[in-house]
């Protein structure tokens, strides 16, 4: 018997069974280990053959060997086409997390610019010069006539336009800055554009044309927002063009005001393409490019995304994979069981040349570099939800067939460009020198982070195989006066705050401004189930619990872990020092161990100083909040008994927001329509 056929029966005859009754189609597999977590997913153009390779070889001591050892169920999904298998392996991946996968986490959605209302198309409606009158003369108009431009972050909706994604916040409000500047677009509230009186300070700076007093008619303001969309789309020379003939139109009959301020309007724009023109060294014809550089080193990854939108450099964004480490050896066998497959397909089709030439292909799939890997991922992730742009700038080269996948399941045209020239060199450059920068300070960060977490568990005693798995929760309590409190708890895990398992609690039912209440309400609330959960091995408890305070907090933290049965030894209260002085704080714990003071300098007391500000920080900012949201009532307008949607609106748009209904009488209240004498005074008792 041989070595593979041994290896095969160590496995579960019933998971054998399924491996064998695998259909000779594309699809997606899954991998699970005992404790149900997800260890690895992958696609196959043939689910028999790819997944049978995995338990008929032997692998050795290499990751893969390991990672197959631990599988003890599979699931599959047949699909269509390798499109789809694309598509549905890197949805699963990015939302089962398998240890044994590449993956790109997301750490927040991409922001756009926001134009409000319908697209129309280019000379469908289209002002002309000769139809335009003094802009003087025109009376106020609906917030709808008027579109404004606007950052948004958030799902796209059909009724309004949308440009992007940018990189960050910061590009889109230089965007909008610019488009102020040039074309003079409201950026208001519809609320507040439909209760003006006056033009406001943009409109006296000149960022603005003043539509909601009427000084601008709608037909000018559609022409200077489709100048807008041609601007962002890189339409550049089209729009001075098109201002040179109006300009041009109004001089000849004399209407030379009119003129000058499309004059104004060229200037304005030329400076802007000419500062665009210097920053970006030219212009190549680029209008919508993404620039993709990896830098690989210590174990990490940096993938570096900069983005060119409507022939602007918006700037860029570094992404950070997760399980680099383990996915080579696995993605390096897939690929090589690819290679195997084009062999066999080429033999059956030729038994000459071709079996050599496609096992020449294979030693090349086998030799893909680290960091093409990691770009692969990164493409094949990044873009399903995410919109693609006709031209990728790598600096990896790209398998073909993922470019081919990815524009057949998003329609798109996509070129992937390798080794380019001119402009594009100098953008990839940049983003290669980024990609370097941006993982040099994570590495930096992490040693510094990780010598933080050595440092505690070494004084306090912890015994961690594992520092990445030392967890920490710390809470806070936040209050003004006694109104509004709230507690907040924060996680500190893998050596990191982990911001997506913060959680706050509203606290009620307690004296105001007794703290201790507070904390006993907030420990009680998380532990209560987590302690039975823990119990059945269901979930764990964290290796410490902070608490901000002195003996007091403690003493009630020691009440809430006795009466669940938890281990006195998780808890210890950071206490301030001798005149509240930073750098002197002692940790004071539960069990009776005597009082410790880690030293001013202590990496231990800067992880313990980090984590305790954090908790301070995100209890505060959920107290301002809550505090805000009572003061003006915003939670509880709705709640009044005949409020609707449609009558808040109609409140919300009299008087332009929640502080001014606060403001008004019960009288004004009842001058809009549909509010009754009786709703009126109920809204006024409520909101008082």
């Amino acid at each position: 018997m041989t070595q593979a056929h041994e290896k095969t029966h160590e496995f579960d005859p019933q998971l054998l069974s399924e491996v064998a009754a695998l259909p000779a189609l594309p699809g997606v597999y899954r991998y699970f280990d005992a404790e149900g977590g997800v260890l690895y997913v992958g696609k196959a153009r043939n689910l028999k053959k790819r997944v049978t390779n995995y338990f008929q070889k032997n692998h050795g001591g290499s990751r893969i060997g390991h990672m197959v050892t631990k599988i003890v169920r599979m699931e599959t999904t047949v699909v269509r086409s390798e499109a789809e298998a694309l598509l549905l392996e890197n949805n699963l991946i990015k939302t089962l997390h398998p240890r044994f996968n590449i993956l790109f986490r997301d750490d927040k959605s991409y922001p756009y610019l926001k134009l409000t209302g319908t697209h129309v198309k280019d000379g469908a409606g289209a002002p002309s010069a000769s139809t335009q009158t003094s802009p003087l003369t025109f009376s106020p108009a609906s917030a709808t006539t008027f579109p404004r431009i606007a950052y948004y972050r958030g799902a796209v909706e059909k009724k309004h336009r949308y440009f992007g994604p940018y990189p960050s916040a910061w590009a889109v409000k230089e965007s909008i800055l610019l488009l102020q500047k040039v074309f003079k677009l409201r950026t208001c509230e519809d609320t507040v554009f439909n209760n003006r009186s006056r033009p406001c300070l943009l409109y006296q700076i000149k960022r603005c044309s003043g539509p909601c007093v009427g000084h601008v008619s709608a037909a000018q303001y559609a022409q200077d927002v489709a100048n807008a969309e041609r601007f962002l789309r890189g339409q550049t020379q089209e729009i001075l063009g098109g201002l040179e003939q109006q300009m041009l139109q109004h001089a000849e009959k004399l209407e030379f005001e009119q003129a000058a301020e499309l004059r104004n309007q060229m200037s304005a724009l030329s400076k802007v393409l000419h500062q665009q023109s210097m920053d970006l060294g030219g212009n190549n014809g680029d209008v919508d490019v993404d620039i993709l550089a990896v830098k690989v080193q210590g174990g990490k990854a940096c993938v570096n995304l900069a983005m060119v939108r409507g022939g602007r450099h918006l700037g860029d964004r570094p992404y950070f994979p997760a399980h680099i480490e383990n996915a080579v050896d696995v993605a390096e066998l897939d690929a090589a069981m690819d290679a195997d497959a084009l062999v066999q397909a080429e033999a059956d089709v030729a038994q000459g040349a071709a079996p050599a030439a496609a096992s020449k292909k294979a030693r090349v799939v086998k030799t893909k570099s680290l960091e093409a890997l990691v770009l692969e991922a990164f493409i094949a992730q990044h873009y399903i939800d995410t919109p693609v742009p006709p031209t990728l700038v790598c600096s990896e080269p790209v398998d073909k067939d993922l470019i081919a996948a990815l524009a057949a399941q998003t329609g798109v045209r996509i070129a992937a460009v390798h080794q380019p020239r001119e402009q594009r060199r100098i953008w990839l450059e940049m983003a290669q020198t980024n990609a370097g920068l941006q993982l040099a300070r994570l590495l930096a960060e992490q040693g510094s982070q990780q010598a933080r977490t050595r440092a505690l568990a070494e004084a306090l005693d912890l015994k961690m195989e594992d520092l990445a798995a030392l967890r920490i929760e710390c809470f806070d309590i936040s209050h003004t006066a006694g109104e509004a409190t709230q507690a907040s708890c924060v996680v500190f895990h893998e050596h990191k705050m982990q911001s997506a398992e913060y959680r706050r609690y509203n606290i009620e039912g307690i004296t105001p401004g007794d703290d201790y209440a507070a904390m006993r309400q907030v420990l009680t609330r998380r532990y209560s189930k987590l302690a039975e959960a823990a119990r059945n091995n269901e979930a764990r408890l964290p290796d410490l619990v902070l608490v901000d305070g002195g003996k007091g907090q403690v003493s009630m933290a020691r009440e809430v872990f006795t009466e669940l049965g938890l281990d006195l030894g998780l808890i210890a209260g950071v206490e301030k020092g001798e005149g509240r002085k930073v750098g002197l704080e002692e940790l004071v714990f539960a069990d009776g161990r005597d009082k410790i003071y880690l030293g001013r300098d202590s990496a231990a007391l800067m992880l313990i100083a980090q984590i305790r500000d954090e908790a301070h920080r995100f209890a505060i900012t959920g107290m301002r909040a809550k505090r805000a949201s009572v003061r003006t009532g915003s939670s509880r307008l709705e709640d009044i008994e005949g409020i609707g949607p449609k009558r808040r609106a109609s409140l919300l748009q009299r008087f332009g927001g929640i502080r001014a209904i606060a403001s008004a009488s019960a009288e004004d209240i009842a001058t809009v329509d549909g509010i009754s004498k009786e709703l009126a005074e109920e809204i006024y008792r409520v909101l008082h």
